[in-house]
Protein backbone atom coordinates (compact mmCIF):
# COMPACT_ATOMS: atom_id res chain seq x y z
CA UNK A 1 0.00 0.00 0.00
CA UNK A 2 1.10 3.63 -0.65
CA UNK A 3 2.35 5.83 2.19
CA UNK A 4 1.35 8.84 1.64
CA UNK A 5 4.03 10.14 4.46
CA UNK A 6 6.50 8.85 2.09
CA UNK A 7 6.03 11.67 -0.28
CA UNK A 8 9.20 12.85 -2.08
CA UNK A 9 8.82 16.59 -0.95
CA UNK A 10 12.24 17.57 -3.20
CA UNK A 11 11.20 15.66 -6.26
CA UNK A 12 7.32 17.06 -5.56
CA UNK A 13 8.96 20.44 -5.97
CA UNK A 14 11.05 20.03 -9.24
CA UNK A 15 7.77 18.47 -10.73
CA UNK A 16 5.77 21.65 -10.01
CA UNK A 17 8.67 23.80 -11.37
CA UNK A 18 8.36 22.23 -14.14
CA UNK A 19 4.44 22.03 -14.42
CA UNK A 20 4.86 26.24 -14.20
CA UNK A 21 7.07 25.70 -17.26
CA UNK A 22 5.08 24.10 -18.88
CA UNK A 23 1.74 26.03 -18.35
CA UNK A 24 4.05 29.02 -19.39
CA UNK A 25 5.08 26.93 -22.74
CA UNK A 26 1.54 26.77 -23.88
CA UNK A 27 0.19 30.05 -22.59
CA UNK A 28 -2.31 28.89 -19.52
CA UNK A 29 -3.83 31.85 -17.64
CA UNK A 30 -3.80 34.56 -20.14
CA UNK A 31 -6.16 37.58 -19.41
CA UNK A 32 -9.42 37.21 -19.93
CA UNK A 33 -11.41 38.15 -23.39
CA UNK A 34 -15.23 37.64 -21.88
CA UNK A 35 -17.05 40.52 -21.37
CA UNK A 36 -17.97 41.82 -17.46
CA UNK A 37 -21.55 41.92 -16.60
CA UNK A 38 -22.53 43.85 -13.69
CA UNK A 39 -25.90 43.77 -11.49
CA UNK A 40 -27.11 45.61 -8.75
CA UNK A 41 -27.24 42.59 -6.55
CA UNK A 42 -23.64 41.53 -6.34
CA UNK A 43 -20.73 40.58 -8.97
CA UNK A 44 -21.25 38.36 -12.01
CA UNK A 45 -19.41 35.50 -12.34
CA UNK A 46 -18.64 34.55 -15.86
CA UNK A 47 -19.06 30.30 -14.92
CA UNK A 48 -20.37 28.84 -11.53
CA UNK A 49 -19.56 25.41 -11.04
CA UNK A 50 -21.64 23.40 -8.61
CA UNK A 51 -18.95 20.22 -7.71
CA UNK A 52 -15.03 20.44 -6.69
CA UNK A 53 -14.61 16.89 -6.78
CA UNK A 54 -12.29 16.13 -9.86
CA UNK A 55 -14.98 16.98 -13.00
CA UNK A 56 -15.50 20.72 -11.06
CA UNK A 57 -11.31 20.91 -10.67
CA UNK A 58 -10.93 20.33 -14.21
CA UNK A 59 -13.53 22.01 -16.19
CA UNK A 60 -12.55 24.95 -13.87
CA UNK A 61 -8.90 24.39 -15.09
CA UNK A 62 -10.17 23.91 -18.64
CA UNK A 63 -11.89 27.43 -18.78
CA UNK A 64 -8.69 29.08 -17.56
CA UNK A 65 -6.58 27.77 -20.52
CA UNK A 66 -9.52 28.72 -22.86
CA UNK A 67 -8.78 32.92 -20.45
CA UNK A 68 -12.10 32.55 -19.10
CA UNK A 69 -10.86 33.88 -15.30
CA UNK A 70 -13.67 34.57 -13.62
CA UNK A 71 -15.29 31.42 -12.43
CA UNK A 72 -15.94 29.70 -9.04
CA UNK A 73 -16.31 26.69 -8.23
CA UNK A 74 -19.04 25.82 -4.87
CA UNK A 75 -18.65 22.66 -2.91
CA UNK A 76 -20.44 21.59 -0.68
CA UNK A 77 -17.77 19.65 1.59
CA UNK A 78 -15.21 20.83 3.13
CA UNK A 79 -11.57 21.42 2.11
CA UNK A 80 -9.86 18.34 1.02
CA UNK A 81 -13.02 16.43 0.91
CA UNK A 82 -14.37 16.81 -2.33
CA UNK A 83 -16.48 14.10 -4.67
CA UNK A 84 -16.78 10.65 -2.74
CA UNK A 85 -13.33 9.75 -2.25
CA UNK A 86 -13.00 10.36 1.39
CA UNK A 87 -16.62 10.58 2.33
CA UNK A 88 -18.36 7.39 1.08
CA UNK A 89 -16.25 5.48 -1.41
CA UNK A 90 -15.07 2.78 0.45
CA UNK A 91 -12.92 0.97 -2.73
CA UNK A 92 -9.39 0.06 -1.77
CA UNK A 93 -8.31 1.11 -5.30
CA UNK A 94 -10.01 2.76 -8.52
CA UNK A 95 -11.60 0.40 -10.67
CA UNK A 96 -10.16 1.99 -13.74
CA UNK A 97 -6.20 1.34 -15.36
CA UNK A 98 -3.71 3.86 -14.05
CA UNK A 99 -2.54 4.76 -16.94
CA UNK A 100 -5.32 7.32 -17.67
CA UNK A 101 -4.97 10.81 -18.09
CA UNK A 102 -8.37 12.38 -18.17
CA UNK A 103 -8.20 16.01 -16.03
CA UNK A 104 -4.90 16.85 -17.38
CA UNK A 105 -5.70 18.08 -21.01
CA UNK A 106 -2.09 16.38 -22.48
CA UNK A 107 -0.04 18.55 -20.38
CA UNK A 108 2.95 16.21 -18.79
CA UNK A 109 3.96 17.18 -15.55
CA UNK A 110 -0.15 17.47 -14.87
CA UNK A 111 -0.74 13.94 -15.26
CA UNK A 112 -1.50 11.21 -12.66
CA UNK A 113 1.85 8.92 -13.48
CA UNK A 114 4.04 12.77 -13.17
CA UNK A 115 2.52 13.36 -9.82
CA UNK A 116 2.87 9.88 -8.44
CA UNK A 117 6.72 9.18 -9.90
CA UNK A 118 7.40 12.23 -8.12
CA UNK A 119 5.97 11.35 -5.13
CA UNK A 120 7.19 7.87 -4.50
CA UNK A 121 9.68 6.86 -7.63
CA UNK A 122 9.60 5.45 -11.09
CA UNK A 123 9.71 2.33 -9.21
CA UNK A 124 6.81 2.50 -7.50
CA UNK A 125 4.74 3.49 -10.18
CA UNK A 126 5.95 0.39 -12.85
CA UNK A 127 4.81 -1.68 -9.45
CA UNK A 128 1.30 -0.35 -8.98
CA UNK A 129 -1.69 -2.22 -9.98
CA UNK A 130 -4.19 0.21 -9.76
CA UNK A 131 -4.33 3.63 -8.38
CA UNK A 132 -5.48 3.59 -4.42
CA UNK A 133 -8.28 5.68 -3.53
CA UNK A 134 -6.75 7.72 -1.38
CA UNK A 135 -4.01 8.49 -3.12
CA UNK A 136 -6.07 9.66 -6.11
CA UNK A 137 -7.45 12.09 -3.44
CA UNK A 138 -4.28 13.30 -2.67
CA UNK A 139 -3.64 13.95 -6.36
CA UNK A 140 -6.95 15.96 -6.30
CA UNK A 141 -5.44 17.82 -3.54
CA UNK A 142 -2.49 18.58 -5.40
CA UNK A 143 -3.97 19.55 -8.79
CA UNK A 144 -5.93 21.94 -6.68
CA UNK A 145 -3.09 23.94 -4.92
CA UNK A 146 -0.53 23.55 -8.01
CA UNK A 147 -3.45 25.26 -10.71
CA UNK A 148 -4.59 27.72 -8.06
CA UNK A 149 -8.38 27.42 -8.57
CA UNK A 150 -10.44 28.68 -7.05
CA UNK A 151 -12.71 26.86 -4.40
CA UNK A 152 -15.20 27.81 -2.09
CA UNK A 153 -15.98 24.71 0.24
CA UNK A 154 -18.87 24.40 2.44
CA UNK A 155 -21.10 26.43 0.00
CA UNK A 156 -24.41 23.90 -0.72
CA UNK A 157 -26.27 24.76 -3.24
CA UNK A 158 -29.63 24.95 -2.41
CA UNK A 159 -31.24 25.89 -5.73
CA UNK A 160 -30.67 27.80 -9.17
CA UNK A 161 -33.43 30.46 -10.71
CA UNK A 162 -33.54 32.45 -13.68
CA UNK A 163 -33.17 35.83 -12.95
CA UNK A 164 -33.39 37.44 -16.38
CA UNK A 165 -30.95 38.79 -18.81
CA UNK A 166 -29.17 36.06 -18.86
CA UNK A 167 -27.76 35.61 -15.18
CA UNK A 168 -28.76 33.24 -12.79
CA UNK A 169 -29.13 33.56 -9.41
CA UNK A 170 -27.15 30.18 -7.12
CA UNK A 171 -28.77 29.79 -4.04
CA UNK A 172 -26.48 28.46 -0.90
CA UNK A 173 -27.76 26.97 2.17
CA UNK A 174 -26.25 29.82 3.74
CA UNK A 175 -29.23 31.95 2.72
CA UNK A 176 -26.61 33.87 0.45
CA UNK A 177 -26.32 33.70 -3.46
CA UNK A 178 -24.22 34.12 -6.38
CA UNK A 179 -24.76 35.51 -9.73
CA UNK A 180 -23.43 33.81 -13.17
CA UNK A 181 -23.91 34.05 -16.68
CA UNK A 182 -23.20 30.25 -16.76
CA UNK A 183 -23.57 27.21 -14.39
CA UNK A 184 -21.77 23.72 -14.60
CA UNK A 185 -23.48 21.07 -12.49
CA UNK A 186 -20.30 19.13 -11.97
CA UNK A 187 -22.38 17.36 -8.81
CA UNK A 188 -20.82 13.44 -9.87
CA UNK A 189 -22.44 10.21 -10.35
CA UNK A 190 -25.73 11.47 -8.04
CA UNK A 191 -25.96 14.29 -8.94
CA UNK A 192 -28.26 14.37 -12.16
CA UNK A 193 -30.64 12.26 -9.82
CA UNK A 194 -30.83 10.05 -6.44
CA UNK A 195 -29.35 7.63 -5.11
CA UNK A 196 -31.82 4.51 -5.16
CA UNK A 197 -33.84 3.15 -2.32
CA UNK A 198 -36.63 0.61 -3.03
CA UNK A 199 -40.40 1.47 -1.64
CA UNK A 200 -40.20 -2.09 -0.06
CA UNK A 201 -37.02 -0.99 2.02
CA UNK A 202 -38.59 2.55 2.99
CA UNK A 203 -41.93 1.44 3.99
CA UNK A 204 -40.88 -1.55 6.11
CA UNK A 205 -37.67 -0.04 7.63
CA UNK A 206 -36.96 2.11 10.71
CA UNK A 207 -34.64 4.76 8.94
CA UNK A 208 -31.76 3.96 11.26
CA UNK A 209 -31.63 0.10 10.34
CA UNK A 210 -30.47 0.77 6.70
CA UNK A 211 -28.01 3.02 4.70
CA UNK A 212 -27.34 2.88 0.83
CA UNK A 213 -23.43 2.73 0.13
CA UNK A 214 -23.08 6.47 -0.46
CA UNK A 215 -24.00 7.75 2.88
CA UNK A 216 -21.80 7.66 6.00
CA UNK A 217 -22.18 4.65 7.92
CA UNK A 218 -20.96 3.99 11.31
CA UNK A 219 -19.08 0.71 11.14
CA UNK A 220 -17.74 1.13 14.77
CA UNK A 221 -21.26 0.46 16.21
CA UNK A 222 -21.54 -2.74 14.06
CA UNK A 223 -18.55 -4.60 15.48
CA UNK A 224 -19.27 -8.27 15.73
CA UNK A 225 -22.82 -7.88 14.35
CA UNK A 226 -24.33 -9.23 11.18
CA UNK A 227 -25.36 -6.93 8.10
CA UNK A 228 -27.19 -7.66 4.78
CA UNK A 229 -26.28 -6.01 1.39
CA UNK A 230 -28.74 -6.05 -1.20
CA UNK A 231 -27.47 -6.16 -4.58
CA UNK A 232 -23.95 -7.46 -6.38
CA UNK A 233 -22.97 -4.58 -7.78
CA UNK A 234 -19.14 -4.04 -7.07
CA UNK A 235 -19.94 -1.24 -4.42
CA UNK A 236 -21.75 -4.03 -3.00
CA UNK A 237 -18.37 -5.77 -2.50
CA UNK A 238 -16.91 -2.62 -1.36
CA UNK A 239 -18.62 -2.43 1.31
CA UNK A 240 -18.29 -5.97 2.27
CA UNK A 241 -14.26 -5.93 2.28
CA UNK A 242 -14.89 -2.36 4.56
CA UNK A 243 -17.45 -3.99 6.97
CA UNK A 244 -15.50 -6.71 7.78
CA UNK A 245 -12.14 -5.23 8.21
CA UNK A 246 -13.74 -2.50 10.32
CA UNK A 247 -14.51 -6.02 12.70
CA UNK A 248 -17.99 -6.23 11.75
CA UNK A 249 -18.76 -10.54 12.34
CA UNK A 250 -20.71 -11.63 9.10
CA UNK A 251 -21.86 -9.94 5.34
CA UNK A 252 -23.91 -11.84 3.39
CA UNK A 253 -24.37 -9.94 -0.46
CA UNK A 254 -27.89 -10.70 -1.85
CA UNK A 255 -28.43 -10.65 -6.05
CA UNK A 256 -31.01 -11.52 -7.93
CA UNK A 257 -28.96 -13.01 -10.68
CA UNK A 258 -27.97 -16.35 -10.76
CA UNK A 259 -24.42 -15.97 -11.94
CA UNK A 260 -21.51 -13.31 -10.55
CA UNK A 261 -21.78 -9.89 -13.31
CA UNK A 262 -18.80 -11.08 -15.21
CA UNK A 263 -18.21 -8.10 -18.03
CA UNK A 264 -17.48 -4.49 -18.12
CA UNK A 265 -18.88 -2.86 -21.00
CA UNK A 266 -16.75 0.16 -19.89
CA UNK A 267 -13.40 -1.81 -21.19
CA UNK A 268 -15.11 -2.43 -24.55
CA UNK A 269 -15.67 1.80 -25.27
CA UNK A 270 -12.69 2.15 -23.88
CA UNK A 271 -10.94 -0.30 -26.19
CA UNK A 272 -12.49 0.79 -29.55
CA UNK A 273 -13.01 4.51 -29.18
CA UNK A 274 -16.79 4.50 -27.73
CA UNK A 275 -15.74 6.88 -25.40
CA UNK A 276 -14.68 9.32 -27.42
CA UNK A 277 -16.65 8.76 -30.60
CA UNK A 278 -20.26 7.73 -28.91
CA UNK A 279 -21.87 11.29 -29.29
CA UNK A 280 -22.06 11.32 -33.26
CA UNK A 281 -24.18 8.09 -33.20
CA UNK A 282 -27.53 8.76 -33.93
CA UNK A 283 -30.47 8.96 -30.81
CA UNK A 284 -31.87 5.34 -31.65
CA UNK A 285 -28.34 3.84 -31.58
CA UNK A 286 -27.64 5.68 -28.52
CA UNK A 287 -30.64 4.38 -27.16
CA UNK A 288 -29.51 1.18 -28.38
CA UNK A 289 -26.01 1.04 -26.65
CA UNK A 290 -27.44 2.60 -23.43
CA UNK A 291 -30.17 -0.05 -22.87
CA UNK A 292 -27.51 -2.78 -23.26
CA UNK A 293 -24.64 -0.90 -21.03
CA UNK A 294 -27.23 -0.76 -17.82
CA UNK A 295 -29.10 -4.40 -18.27
CA UNK A 296 -24.95 -5.08 -17.07
CA UNK A 297 -24.07 -4.63 -13.58
CA UNK A 298 -20.62 -3.46 -13.24
CA UNK A 299 -19.11 -6.32 -11.70
CA UNK A 300 -16.28 -5.58 -9.08
CA UNK A 301 -12.68 -5.98 -9.73
CA UNK A 302 -10.85 -9.23 -9.22
CA UNK A 303 -8.94 -8.50 -6.47
CA UNK A 304 -11.80 -6.75 -4.66
CA UNK A 305 -13.89 -9.86 -4.92
CA UNK A 306 -10.72 -12.46 -4.07
CA UNK A 307 -10.58 -10.20 -1.15
CA UNK A 308 -14.14 -10.27 -0.02
CA UNK A 309 -14.34 -14.10 -0.48
CA UNK A 310 -10.82 -14.41 1.84
CA UNK A 311 -13.04 -12.84 4.60
CA UNK A 312 -14.44 -15.84 7.08
CA UNK A 313 -17.56 -13.56 8.16
CA UNK A 314 -18.91 -13.67 4.02
CA UNK A 315 -20.70 -15.04 2.43
CA UNK A 316 -23.05 -14.36 -1.34
CA UNK A 317 -26.39 -15.69 -2.23
CA UNK A 318 -26.78 -16.10 -5.76
CA UNK A 319 -30.55 -16.17 -7.25
CA UNK A 320 -31.84 -14.54 -3.63
CA UNK A 321 -33.71 -11.31 -4.39
CA UNK A 322 -35.21 -9.65 -1.78
CA UNK A 323 -39.01 -10.79 -1.41
CA UNK A 324 -40.08 -9.28 1.53
CA UNK A 325 -38.22 -7.11 4.72
CA UNK A 326 -39.16 -6.30 8.58
CA UNK A 327 -38.62 -5.00 11.69
CA UNK A 328 -39.06 -7.82 14.26
CA UNK A 329 -36.80 -7.33 17.76
CA UNK A 330 -34.66 -5.36 17.01
CA UNK A 331 -33.46 -6.95 13.53
CA UNK A 332 -34.45 -6.65 9.88
CA UNK A 333 -35.85 -9.92 8.70
CA UNK A 334 -34.93 -10.36 5.38
CA UNK A 335 -37.23 -13.33 3.01
CA UNK A 336 -35.90 -14.61 -0.21
CA UNK A 337 -37.14 -17.91 -2.47
CA UNK A 338 -34.68 -19.68 -0.34
CA UNK A 339 -34.48 -18.73 3.13
CA UNK A 340 -35.04 -16.12 5.43
CA UNK A 341 -31.95 -14.13 7.48
CA UNK A 342 -31.91 -11.61 10.30
CA UNK A 343 -29.71 -9.15 10.50
CA UNK A 344 -28.41 -6.37 12.47
CA UNK A 345 -28.04 -3.88 9.82
CA UNK A 346 -28.56 -3.62 5.90
CA UNK A 347 -26.93 -1.83 2.83
CA UNK A 348 -28.50 -0.75 -0.13
CA UNK A 349 -26.08 -1.70 -3.52
CA UNK A 350 -28.89 -0.81 -5.42
CA UNK A 351 -27.89 2.25 -7.54
CA UNK A 352 -29.27 5.61 -8.73
CA UNK A 353 -31.90 7.09 -10.98
CA UNK A 354 -30.90 10.30 -13.09
CA UNK A 355 -33.41 12.07 -13.61
CA UNK A 356 -33.45 15.91 -13.38
CA UNK A 357 -37.05 16.05 -11.22
CA UNK A 358 -34.94 14.65 -8.30
CA UNK A 359 -32.89 17.68 -7.88
CA UNK A 360 -34.06 20.07 -5.37
CA UNK A 361 -31.62 22.81 -7.04
CA UNK A 362 -33.69 22.05 -10.14
CA UNK A 363 -37.27 22.34 -8.78
CA UNK A 364 -37.84 25.87 -10.58
CA UNK A 365 -36.28 24.59 -13.85
CA UNK A 366 -37.14 20.82 -13.85
CA UNK A 367 -40.12 21.03 -15.30
CA UNK A 368 -38.36 22.56 -18.73
CA UNK A 369 -35.98 20.67 -19.49
CA UNK A 370 -36.49 18.13 -21.99
CA UNK A 371 -35.67 14.23 -21.52
CA UNK A 372 -35.08 11.35 -23.38
CA UNK A 373 -38.64 9.90 -22.90
CA UNK A 374 -39.87 13.61 -24.14
CA UNK A 375 -37.96 13.47 -27.28
CA UNK A 376 -36.94 10.33 -28.93
CA UNK A 377 -39.35 8.49 -30.42
CA UNK A 378 -39.03 4.76 -29.64
CA UNK A 379 -41.03 1.80 -29.92
CA UNK A 380 -43.27 1.07 -26.37
CA UNK A 381 -41.77 -2.38 -26.70
CA UNK A 382 -38.24 -1.29 -26.83
CA UNK A 383 -38.91 1.92 -24.07
CA UNK A 384 -36.62 1.57 -21.31
CA UNK A 385 -37.34 3.76 -18.23
CA UNK A 386 -34.32 4.63 -16.63
CA UNK A 387 -33.04 6.03 -19.86
CA UNK A 388 -36.35 7.64 -20.96
CA UNK A 389 -35.84 9.46 -17.51
CA UNK A 390 -32.29 11.28 -18.62
CA UNK A 391 -32.23 14.77 -19.63
CA UNK A 392 -31.67 14.93 -23.34
CA UNK A 393 -28.37 17.17 -23.64
CA UNK A 394 -26.63 19.35 -26.44
CA UNK A 395 -23.31 18.02 -27.89
CA UNK A 396 -21.78 20.81 -24.93
CA UNK A 397 -23.44 19.25 -22.14
CA UNK A 398 -26.44 21.80 -22.26
CA UNK A 399 -29.78 21.26 -20.94
CA UNK A 400 -32.25 21.32 -23.75
CA UNK A 401 -36.23 22.98 -23.39
CA UNK A 402 -39.13 20.28 -23.47
CA UNK A 403 -40.26 23.33 -25.55
CA UNK A 404 -38.95 26.27 -27.61
CA UNK A 405 -40.34 28.61 -25.61
CA UNK A 406 -38.49 27.33 -22.39
CA UNK A 407 -35.21 28.27 -24.08
CA UNK A 408 -33.65 31.39 -22.35
CA UNK A 409 -34.64 29.69 -18.84
CA UNK A 410 -31.88 27.21 -19.19
CA UNK A 411 -29.19 28.97 -21.52
CA UNK A 412 -26.24 28.81 -19.98
CA UNK A 413 -26.94 25.62 -17.51
CA UNK A 414 -25.30 22.62 -18.24
CA UNK A 415 -25.15 19.14 -16.53
CA UNK A 416 -22.03 17.46 -16.62
CA UNK A 417 -22.08 14.96 -14.13
CA UNK A 418 -23.72 10.99 -14.62
CA UNK A 419 -26.99 12.19 -16.17
CA UNK A 420 -25.08 12.89 -19.17
CA UNK A 421 -24.65 9.41 -19.51
CA UNK A 422 -27.00 8.50 -22.36
CA UNK A 423 -26.51 11.94 -24.17
CA UNK A 424 -23.02 11.83 -24.45
CA UNK A 425 -22.14 8.51 -23.21
CA UNK A 426 -18.86 7.77 -20.72
CA UNK A 427 -17.84 11.30 -19.82
CA UNK A 428 -18.43 12.91 -16.37
CA UNK A 429 -18.59 10.75 -13.46
CA UNK A 430 -16.40 7.85 -15.42
CA UNK A 431 -12.19 8.54 -15.77
CA UNK A 432 -12.51 6.89 -18.86
CA UNK A 433 -14.50 9.33 -20.67
CA UNK A 434 -13.31 12.99 -18.90
CA UNK A 435 -10.20 13.12 -21.62
CA UNK A 436 -12.44 13.37 -24.19
CA UNK A 437 -15.58 15.10 -22.54
CA UNK A 438 -14.04 17.78 -20.90
CA UNK A 439 -12.69 19.57 -24.74
CA UNK A 440 -16.62 19.65 -25.67
CA UNK A 441 -17.84 21.48 -22.67
CA UNK A 442 -15.10 23.73 -22.05
CA UNK A 443 -15.86 24.47 -25.86
CA UNK A 444 -19.32 24.67 -25.69
CA UNK A 445 -19.55 27.26 -22.89
CA UNK A 446 -16.84 29.71 -24.18
CA UNK A 447 -18.16 29.29 -27.61
CA UNK A 448 -21.95 30.45 -25.87
CA UNK A 449 -19.90 33.26 -23.72
CA UNK A 450 -18.64 34.72 -26.93
CA UNK A 451 -21.99 34.15 -29.01
CA UNK A 452 -23.97 35.85 -26.00
CA UNK A 453 -22.08 39.06 -26.58
CA UNK A 454 -21.24 38.83 -30.53
CA UNK A 455 -23.38 41.80 -31.42
CA UNK A 456 -21.01 43.91 -28.98
CA UNK A 457 -18.24 42.04 -30.25
CA UNK A 458 -18.98 42.41 -33.74
CA UNK A 459 -19.53 46.12 -33.58
CA UNK A 460 -16.54 46.42 -31.69
CA UNK A 461 -14.17 44.73 -34.66
CA UNK A 462 -15.79 46.46 -36.99
CA UNK A 463 -15.03 49.84 -35.13
CA UNK A 464 -11.44 48.71 -34.38
CA UNK A 465 -8.78 51.27 -35.78
CA UNK A 466 -5.43 50.88 -33.35
CA UNK A 467 -2.50 51.23 -35.42
CA UNK A 468 0.13 48.86 -35.09
CA UNK A 469 2.36 49.32 -38.00
CA UNK A 470 4.34 52.19 -38.27
CA UNK A 471 6.51 52.84 -40.99
CA UNK A 472 6.27 55.71 -43.44
CA UNK A 473 6.86 55.74 -47.67
CA UNK A 474 8.42 57.97 -48.49
CA UNK A 475 11.10 57.28 -45.65
CA UNK A 476 11.62 60.65 -43.52
CA UNK A 477 15.27 61.90 -44.35
CA UNK A 478 16.45 61.62 -40.50
CA UNK A 479 15.54 57.80 -40.89
CA UNK A 480 17.03 57.06 -44.09
CA UNK A 481 20.15 58.75 -42.94
CA UNK A 482 20.13 56.92 -39.62
CA UNK A 483 19.73 53.88 -41.71
CA UNK A 484 23.17 54.79 -43.97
Amino acid sequence: MTDLHAIDTQALAALEAELARQLALVDCFGPDWTRPRTAPQGHVYDVVIVGGGQSGLATAFGLRRERINNILVLDENPEGFEGPWETYARMITLRTPKGLTPIDYGIPALTPQAWYEACFGAAAWQALDKIPRGVWMEYLRWYRRVLNLPVRNSAKVTGITHVGDGLYSVELGDGSTVLARKVVLATGIQGGGEWHTPAMIRQSLPRQTYAHTSEPIDFATLKGKRIGILGGGASAFDNANWALGQGVGEVHVFMRRSVLPRINPIRFMERVGFTARYPALSDAEKYRAMAAFLSHNQPPTNDTFNRAASWPGFALHLASPWESVAYEDGQVIVTTPHDRFAFDFVILSTGLVSDPRLRPELAALAPHIALWGDVVAIPDGERNPLIDAHPYLGPAFEFTPRHAADAPLLHGLFAFNYSALISLGLSASALSGMKNALPRLVRGIADQLFLDDREELLAQFVAYDEQEFMGQWPRPASVAEAAA
